[in-house]
């Protein structure tokens, strides 16, 4: 499958670039300039998760060709956001537990398994690749909170998971270095904020450890924190906005409680704010940011989440380091996977 753009439409030059976000369910992708506005119509197809790395990779041209065809101008390269440990020099992905097929009725997940080179085949522009999580870091840098001038940004999603991300301007370290970096780790793995241990007598995390940021603050540890708050018999609005089926609530619904005064919904906030708060607290001590910015759909309960998160940083936070970081939710959130993939790929164009 080769790229092609209408050469009727040609606007005032501007680097334009692909940005893709290859989630569990659906891939999304679309066009954008360097400023992060759009360059035409985003697109979404089912990203075929457990069906095999060829159709995923078929999944993920076609959806790149749509976004490209109704581009206003020729892109000029790819980046694509990918759950797990991805290796951008390599084009392989060491592993990535949403991707994979099922081999005699077992689902074998990502691992080791090269995406560039096969991609390339289906598209004809510079692919570059990274983690979903520390790409949406780095549009939240650029087109986000971080004004692309932020010395040094922390980035949390708040999902299904719990991701993390931390870029730092040039100025933020010892010896050469231009432009924004993006924390990657020794063998391009790390930044996983979202498994900082928080107590580690608590909760088991999907990934084996206890007690992790993710084991209070994904989505279904929301969700059972609430449901057994309900099932000792609280009154709540909540029971109403799910009409009694508890196995339907989701964390929107809290927050539509929250707004309403609902005691329960307020309480769990005031106890994942809190967890929140801990591991803001450290990154704090850790990386000196002056922007923190909470990504994901679950930080669109703003300041139900953030209040507590907020005191509970306070009194971890070097008080000179507290005092210097911006505690906030995150600009991009909506569209933090395809933003993400497109500013990997003007990261990679300037070198910067």
């Amino acid at each position: 499958m080769i790229l092609t753009h209408p050469a009727t439409i040609r606007p005032v030059d501007r680097n334009c670039v692909i940005g893709i976000d290859l989630g569990g369910t659906n891939v999304r992708a679309g066009a954008f300039y360097e400023d992060g506005s759009a360059a035409g119509q985003s697109f979404s197809n089912p990203s075929n998760a457990q069906q095999g790395t060829e159709a995923i990779l078929v999944a993920v041209a076609k959806t790149a060709h749509e976004a490209a065809e109704a581009a206003q101008m020729k892109p000029t390269s790819i980046g694509i956001a990918i759950p797990g440990h991805v290796d951008d020099d390599t084009g392989i992905v060491l592993w990535s537990p949403n991707f994979g097929e099922e081999v005699n009725g077992v689902f074998t997940s990502w691992r080791n398994v090269v995406v560039r080179e096969p991609l390339s085949k289906l598209i004809d522009l510079p692919i570059h690749m990274g983690n979903d999580a520390n790409l949406a870091a780095l549009g939240e840098y650029r087109f986000g909170s971080g004004k692309n001038s932020a010395r040094c940004l922390v980035m949390l999603t708040l999902g299904t998971g719990v991701g993390g991300g931390v870029v730092m301007a040039s100025s933020s370290v010892q010896g050469k270095a231009t432009g924004s970096l993006v924390l990657l780790g020794g063998n391009k793995g790390g930044a996983e904020l979202g498994h900082t241990v928080i107590n580690y007598q608590g909760p088991e995390c999907t990934s084996g450890e206890y007690g992790s940021l993710e084991g209070y603050m994904g989505r279904d540890a929301i969700i059972r924190r609430t449901q057994h708050r309900l099932g000792r018999g609280r009154e709540s609005i909540l029971n109403s906005l799910v009409s009694g089926d508890l196995s339907k609530l989701t964390p929107k619904h809290l927050s539509i409680a929250a707004d309403q005064g609902d005691d329960v919904a307020i309480e769990v906030y005031q106890e994942i704010g809190t967890m929140l708060g801990v591991c803001i607290g450290n990154c704090i001590n850790i990386f000196a940011p002056d922007v923190v910015a909470i990504g994901g759909q679950v930080a669109k309960a703003g300041d139900w989440l953030l209040g507590p998160a907020r005191k509970a940083a306070r009194n971890i936070g070097i008080p000179s380091l507290f005092g210097d970081a911006t505690i906030l939710v995150a600009e991009q959130i909506e569209d933090a996977g395809m933003l993400g993939g497109a500013a990997l790929a003007l990261h990679a164009m300037s070198g910067a």
